[in-house]
């Protein structure tokens, strides 16, 4: 069933076309993914799409119902049915107080609580953990309407999209199958291009080269010799003409074959980035940040519980754990040097943080980077441009970027500083996929001490060869990949685990009976005190399932 049709779309900033697409439709069996740079117009796209905003030219029609996540509502209010609430462990009435990975929750829980024919999802994963990730991929595999997504998880897309739409040069691209899919079909016609452009190069060449040759035969053909008679002095002019029209005719048909010949753009491809570190200051302790006994509250909260974790030399250590574990708090403890902590004689940290407060907003993007740099410009203009900073870009004041712009200024900025050991917390937020992929390539190579944080799944398993994670309280080390870090969770049957799961089992049980006594109370029951209880117990379950992970 067509759910949204639209022709001859145009939208403009300033004298700028942004989006220019002559036809789109989507059907209810369409899973899209909608991917482009930075910048590239997928926001707006969306907007136009369920009539938050009207393009300047062209017109769309709906023929359903349909339902925004994240992005695009940033006032949101209302309330949503205990039962839906609990679905997604958040309370039912939003409230500004909420972190924002409870805000996030409370959007899905809300969306997926209304009949609509489609679901608009501007990067839904934002602010979520890893298992609030999962619980919304099996959410969406439920959902039997039609959805559009922009996101940076490319898991998430692989999982979820029939269908992905590239939004290039403001027009776009549609693509059969999942991210993976797209990418295969992708570096498949950049390949072709390529091959196709210095077809078109060499060709050009030999044409020019052979019509040079020819142009100087022309300029070297003897004039009449002044020995000759006025006979042979006629008939050497005669032939001099006749060759050298020969000349001009095949001169002009080489031009008019360049003319013709099919122009062929070099494809346009994100160069990789190579992290080459400076050989000064390198550590060389075996164990570069070490904690013993580590205890950290918050009120009532505890963090840690006697803790302790090490991080090797040359180590690339995901920081993983539940929304509010304690994840960022370490951050912070090792790079404020926490007592508890011990850091190796000769640790430089650069550390990138979410609030990117080391960019001075009124100095431009070379500027910022250049400040405190160890490298030369030719270097910091290198990397700026492999993360899509290009010749005049690089005097953009920082007030004017956005915040995928904002992300990569700091990055480079951070790795220009004279440092050894990099830590990064959540340094893939607001990156398109194509930047992403280019740090990510970058961060693999690195040959120095990283500590990141991040939810994304595959940037873990492709960046991280070692995983701190936050249990319980505690810190638990796995030297290894990712993937062998979910094995050894999966393996976990002891006794503690079975304890967990039944605690969760009794707890969901019991949220169930009180959702039901509070939509039809009996005449014995009291409302406040159902209402009381009920956020009590999903206090415990929500305590209780961040433990599992």
């Amino acid at each position: 069933m067509l759910l949204i049709e639209g022709k001859n779309i145009k939208k403009y900033y300033g004298d700028k076309l942004i989006l220019h697409i002559e036809d789109l439709k989507i059907y209810s069996e369409d899973r899209i993914g909608l991917v482009g740079l930075n910048g590239a117009g997928k926001t707006t796209l969306i907007k136009i799409l369920c009539g938050e905003a009207e393009p300047d030219e062209g017109w769309v029609k709906r023929y359903g119902n349909y339902s925004i996540v994240d992005q695009l509502v940033s006032n949101e209010h209302g309330y949503i049915d205990k039962k839906a609430a609990n679905k997604f462990g958040v309370v039912p009435n939003w409230n500004n107080n909420l972190s924002g990975g409870e805000k996030t929750r409370f959007k899905i829980a809300k969306c997926f609580n209304e009949d609509n024919d489609i679901i608009f999802a501007d990067e839904p994963t934002s602010n979520l953990d890893v298992e609030g990730i999962e619980l919304l991929d099996n959410k969406f595999k439920e959902y039997k309407g039609a959805i559009v997504i922009i996101s940076h998880d490319r898991d998430f897309l692989d999982k979820l999209c029939n269908k992905i739409l590239e939004i290039e040069n403001g027009e776009l691209k549609n693509y059969i199958g999942n991210y993976t899919a797209f990418k295969l079909q992708k570096d498949s016609e950049i390949e072709r291009g390529l091959f196709e452009f210095h077809q078109y190069e060499k060709e050009k060449k030999k044409l020019e080269g052979a019509m040079e040759d020819t142009k100087q035969k022309v300029g070297t053909m003897k004039n009449t010799p002044s020995r000759m008679g006025n006979s042979e002095a006629r008939l050497h002019k005669m032939g001099n003409q006749k060759a050298k029209a020969n000349l001009d005719s095949n001169v002009k048909n080489m031009k008019a074959r360049i003319d013709h010949l099919e122009v062929k753009e070099k494809p346009k491809n994100i160069q990789n980035i190579k992290l080459d570190v400076l050989g000064k200051g390198k550590i060389h302790n075996k164990i570069v940040i070490s904690g013993k006994n580590i205890s950290k509250s918050f009120e009532n909260k505890i963090i840690f519980n006697n803790a302790e974790f090490d991080i090797y030399n040359c180590s690339r250590t995901a920081l993983i754990g539940a929304n509010g574990s304690g994840k960022s708090t370490l951050i912070k403890m090792i790079v404020d040097g926490d007592f508890q902590i011990k850091t190796a004689k000769g640790a430089k940290i650069g550390y990138f943080s979410q609030d990117m407060n080391i960019l001075n907003e009124e100095l431009s993007i070379l500027d910022n980077v250049m400040d405190n740099s160890i490298y030369d410009e030719t270097f910091a203009r290198i990397l700026l441009s492999r993360l899509l900073f290009k010749k005049e870009d690089v005097y953009k004041k920082i007030n004017v970027l956005s915040g995928g712009e904002r992300v990569k200024a700091s990055f480079v900025k951070v790795f220009l500083s004279d440092i050894n050991l990099l830590i990064l917390d959540e340094p893939t937020n607001y990156l398109d996929i194509y930047s992403l992929e280019v740090l990510e390539a970058a961060l693999k190579d690195y040959d120095r001490t990283l500590l990141f944080v991040s939810h994304d799944r595959r940037f873990i398993s492709t960046v991280a060869n070692s995983i701190l994670s936050i249990e319980n309280h505690k810190l638990i080390t796995v030297r290894g990949s990712y993937e062998e870090y979910l094995c050894k969770k999966d393996n976990k049957t002891d006794v503690k685990d079975k304890d967990l799961e039944s605690e969760i089992f009794l707890l969901e049980n019991k949220l169930s009976e009180l959702v039901n006594r509070i939509s039809m109370p009996s005449k014995k029951d009291d409302p406040k005190k159902l209402d009381k209880e009920y956020y009590e117990v999903l206090k415990k379950l929500q305590e209780s399932k961040m433990r599992k992970i």
